[in-house]
């Protein structure tokens, strides 16, 4: 049967991804603890394909990631799984996005009643002629108070619920926890979110924002501050968007830089 995708290609050209993308398996995730978090993955894959190429073929990307259903997916599974991937389609290069929801219990601020947050994480890695690069990214919901509208007015501020979103590309070797990050990331808003609040949580929170008014360009800049203390780190991305109540549209403010 004729291989239409092996045939050779003329048109000397180069593509830097191909591959597939939102495919959903059951994955595990390690935990800080020494368990897992059973999670629905969701991949993105691709390899680099070299100018006489003229397509790939779709169904090893599927064969490859399906193999690991249900198995516990980290940084060093990430390397195994891309250089499968870059050895079965004989590519240079090979990259891999997986985005899954993570769940942490979070026990209120007063009544220290508990109950979960998810928080949207994902792992992402490239292998290039042997050269792996890994990323750990997440959202991390927050409350943001402005200062000027606590300055100005009388009585009260405007608040809102705002969303930080970090990146960070890490040494190999090297182990960041979700489980460490997100309450580091929290701290740098106006205030935690909590899936729970009774009365003396909500008074607790409310009053912990009006006394940590902040800008989005303060949780930014924060944030990098409490990253360039995480060991492991080699570069960063640091984004805040700030869903404005009263306003129909929102703020951002974006940097990234590298570590040390």
């Amino acid at each position: 049967m004729r291989d239409v995708a092996a045939e050779r290609d003329e048109r000397g050209i180069t593509i830097r991804r191909v591959g597939v993308r939102d495919i959903h398996l059951p994955v595990r995730v390690r935990e800080k603890s020494g368990g897992h978090a059973r999670v629905v993955g969701t991949f993105d894959a691709s390899v680099e394909l070299a100018h006489y190429q003229r397509g790939t073929h779709m169904s090893r990307f599927v064969e490859i990631l399906s193999r690991w259903s249900k198995k516990d997916v980290g940084s060093a599974e990430i390397r195994e799984m891309l250089h499968e991937i870059s050895t079965r389609f004989q590519a240079r290069a090979a990259e891999l996005r997986l985005s899954f929801k993570y769940f942490l219990t979070k026990p209120a601020p007063v009544t220290r009643i508990p109950s979960d947050l998810d928080y949207d994480c994902w792992f992402a890695g490239r292998l290039q002629e042997g050269t792996y690069e890994f990323t750990l990214g997440t959202t991390v919901p927050i409350t943001t108070l402005c200062p000027c509208s606590k300055e100005i007015s009388r009585h009260g501020a405007h608040s809102q619920r705002a969303h930080l979103r970090v990146s960070l590309r890490q040494r190999e070797g090297r182990i960041i926890w979700i489980e460490d990050l997100v309450p580091l990331l929290e701290a740098q808003g106006s205030s935690a979110l909590f899936p729970v609040l009774k009365r003396s949580d909500e008074q607790h929170v409310t009053e912990a924002a009006f006394a940590n008014p902040k800008f989005v360009e303060d949780v930014v800049r924060d944030a990098v501050l409490a990253l360039r203390g995480l060991d492991g780190v080699v570069r960063y991305t640091v984004e805040c968007e700030s869903f404005e109540s009263i306003h129909n549209h929102n703020a951002y403010a974006y940097t990234e830089g590298e570590a040390g």
